[in-house]
């Protein structure tokens, strides 16, 4: 189990602006982008280090945005002017987050600009659609290469700052061990840093070791 990426809505400028706006503040390039015909989205991918991205994704007028959980998650956090949408969890197994939400996982698929497609299962959308401080699960298919490797990246995600409350989330992770050991088995890289239980949930900033620095979008 480990953070894979991090979901940002688009803004009312819409997708490619915001992707270029976020690319020039951590000093990457854009690129690799592609429609979710089962979600009825579309995104672009700004690799980052250690084998993990940030993900900048819009609606589409289309149906199946309508009815997937996905869809409707991006179309209402760019109604509230677009950010953080949440934060993904990469397992090996999606048996286990299968038994611990409670429901099997969907299905997802894009095709990269080159032709190729990408394919993976998530789970959990639904669970961050009513408690937006949990991430969602993910499990790549097969020996395709990972989103982060499209380009070479210095841009590093040090920190999270999240609206809720530790316990919460290390419930939904199944994390059983003592806080802070068990965590640095499977997360050594990042710190949370969790502020406002009693308020609205939700992924509130993240922070970037850059080649110009430190960035907190």
């Amino acid at each position: 189990m480990r953070v894979d990426h991090v979901v940002y809505a688009a803004e009312a400028e819409g997708l490619l602006p915001t992707a270029k706006r976020l690319g020039e503040a951590l000093g990457v390039e854009p690129g690799d982008s592609g429609v979710h015909p089962r979600f009825g989205t579309r995104n672009v991918i700004l690799p980052l280090a250690n084998h993990r991205f940030v993900e900048v994704v819009e609606v589409l007028d289309h149906p199946a945005s309508d009815k997937a959980p996905f869809g409707q998650a991006v179309r209402a956090r760019s109604g509230q002017g677009g950010g953080w949408l949440g934060w993904v969890v990469e397992v090996k197994d999606m048996a286990a987050a299968e038994k611990l939400v409670g429901r099997p996982a969907a299905p997802g698929n894009r095709h990269r600009p080159d032709g190729t497609e990408v394919s993976w299962k998530q789970l959990g959308v639904k669970g961050l659609m009513a408690d937006a401080q949990v991430p969602f699960f993910i499990e790549w298919s097969g020996d395709q290469p990972h989103p982060s490797q499209i380009g070479n990246s210095e841009a590093d995600l040090t920190a999270m700052r999240i609206a809720g409350s530790p316990e919460r989330v290390r419930e939904w992770l199944g994390l059983t061990g003592e806080p802070g050991v068990d965590r640095e088995e499977w997360e050594p890289q990042i710190d949370f840093d969790f502020i406002a239980p009693n308020g609205t949930p939700g992924l509130m900033s993240v922070v970037f070791q850059t080649q110009n620095g430190t960035v907190e979008i």
